[in-house]
């Protein structure tokens, strides 16, 4: 079984029950499965073979869902892609990922216009209607010869396709995480992986096809795919799509829609119980709220759930691990700062610097293992064989565990900074930094924010005394994505280094904070 045949055999079982609702509009199972199989044959007329990576520049919409399936049901391999990244961090996962198709938004044209030229792999870009977009002249384009719209290709296409066989170690999709080394890496996740996360999941979190989950989580973020979209999906389920996050379209559509699953980011959560107009009663038909992507504090949590009276679970995951390793489980006491237990068929420990396992109640690293765990990362062997050892994922994440199975995460990957419930990486920001003429350093870490768990904070030697810190701003715009962007950007004559010339940013941040 993978998730195309499942979505599939729950069109068969589920044929006139909404799978989700899109701008008060509902599209049903049998509707859902026929425009995968039209857009996968589609994409089979454009020349896209099993095996093809196809890239999804897409925010949350039905675009994203068709086309996931739709490219995984012919064999292609998914390549999920922030729309708000700058044109370089685009070009660099487009190229390094060997992407044959892009498909996309018609907003961002001018992006394909500007860069196409340094794409040489790819042969098509198949342009969704953001329905915000005025028609225009595409024959005056120079990339114009490679567009294709999308609702040609599902015109164009069969109802009743079959693609090729799927093995379960083919790989589904490609997910790109920021990198320590300031590069992106492509973590390689099949259709095993992808299948049996969303399948425990979704039992785990016991969704039937009564619940009506609200999907505003980004579609192209892997707590999203797996979570809020694709267990759901194999448990014939009912997404309501909320296309950008907006507390105001949150509580709507959970009163109007009787949601009964919402999963979200920390800050979300945060903006959620700050909004004025936040009627309690507009989420009284909740069972479950799910927290993921960094720690939500106890005291938000617990603020939360007394205002709105609804258990909020959190979990853990990552990438590499498709990405769900541990949950508080719903039979048992939840834990408040608590990442839970282990998920049904995957095992968690923690361990010691050799790779032994340590007592309860022992802070050591915490590593996973399972069928979820990734087949490696695209290309990189090396950092394939220092994450994965024995079958163990080594998350780079210090935790401990208590007498009754329950998870605590101690301290994040050394130097990772999460911005809404996204990933920073200081090196990624100071390869940036140091590419800058007027810059002859830098240092980046992450500092406490209200709003979104942490905020970046930038200290730079400059050579140049006429530079300021708009400079700076306005250079890191062009080439950061917005939730990259440093909150602050200090000058400072020297940064502290160790005696071999380290430079000690966690010295520097210790001094931020005690000031």
């Amino acid at each position: 079984m993978n998730l195309s045949s499942r979505l599939e055999q729950t069109s068969q079982d589920h044929f006139t029950k909404p799978a989700y609702y899109f701008l008060d509009q509902a599209t049903t199972y049998g509707e859902l499965n026929a425009s995968v199989n039209k857009f996968a044959n589609g994409l089979e007329q454009l020349g896209v073979q099993k095996g093809d990576h196809i890239a999804l520049v897409l925010g949350n919409s039905p675009h994203f869902i068709i086309s996931m399936y739709a490219a995984m049901r012919i064999g292609a391999t998914v390549i999920p892609v922030n729309p708000i990244y700058t044109p370089d961090e685009i070009g660099y996962i487009l190229n390094n990922g060997d992407v044959k198709v892009v498909i996309m938004l018609d907003l961002l044209l001018p992006l394909a216009e500007k860069m196409h030229h340094l794409l040489p792999k790819v042969e098509h870009f198949v342009v969704c209607s953001s329905g915000q977009k005025e028609d225009e002249d595409l024959s005056k384009l120079s990339v114009s010869g490679k567009l294709k719209a999308f609702t040609n290709l599902i015109q164009t296409g069969h109802p009743a396709y079959e693609g090729p066989d799927l093995r379960e170690e083919d790989v589904a999709v490609i997910l790109y995480t920021s990198g320590t080394t300031g590069k992106p890496k492509g973590a390689m996740l099949t259709h095993k992986n992808l299948y049996t996360n969303a399948r425990d999941v979704g039992e785990y979190l016991k969704m039937t096809q009564e619940d009506r989950v609200v999907t505003t989580l980004p579609m192209f973020h892997v707590f999203c795919l797996t979570v809020v979209l694709n267990a759901p999906l194999t448990r014939g389920a009912t997404l309501l799509i909320v296309p950008k996050f907006s507390p105001a379209e949150v509580f709507r559509m959970a009163k109007k829609y009787d949601a009964t699953v919402f999963a979200g980011v920390p800050t979300m959560y945060n903006f959620l119980f700050q909004y004025e107009d936040g009627n309690p009663d507009d989420l009284s038909s909740l069972r479950l709220c799910i927290s993921g992507g960094s720690s939500m504090p106890v005291a938000l949590l617990k603020n939360f759930e007394k205002k709105f009276n609804v258990a909020v679970s959190e979990g853990y995951g990552l990438s590499e691990a498709s990405p769900v390793t541990c949950f508080n489980p719903l039979d048992r006491p939840r834990k408040p700062g608590s990442i839970g237990t282990n998920v049904l068929n995957i095992e968690n420990k923690i361990v010691n610097e050799l790779g032994e396992e340590l007592p309860v109640g022992e802070v050591g690293e915490l590593i996973c293992r399972g069928p979820n765990i990734m087949k490696g990362y695209y290309k990189m062997p090396e950092e394939t064989a220092a994450t994965i050892k024995d079958g163990w994922l080594y998350t780079g994440d210090i935790a401990t565990m208590d007498d009754e199975g329950y998870f605590y995460i101690v301290d994040r990957k050394k130097d990772m900074i999460i911005v809404g419930g996204y990933n920073v990486y200081p090196r990624e920001i100071e390869e940036i930094l140091y590419a800058h003429e007027g810059i002859i350093e830098a240092a980046v870490f992450g500092v406490p924010d209200p709003d979104f768990g942490e905020a970046i904070r930038c200290f730079v030697v400059k050579k140049n005394h006429d530079l300021t810190e708009a400079d700076v701003m306005n250079y890191c715009k062009e080439h950061l994505a917005k939730y990259k962007l440093p909150s602050s950007i200090d000058f400072i004559d020297e940064l502290p280094k160790n005696t071999t010339g380290k430079i000690l940013r966690r010295a520097l941040k210790q001094q931020v904070l005690q000031a």
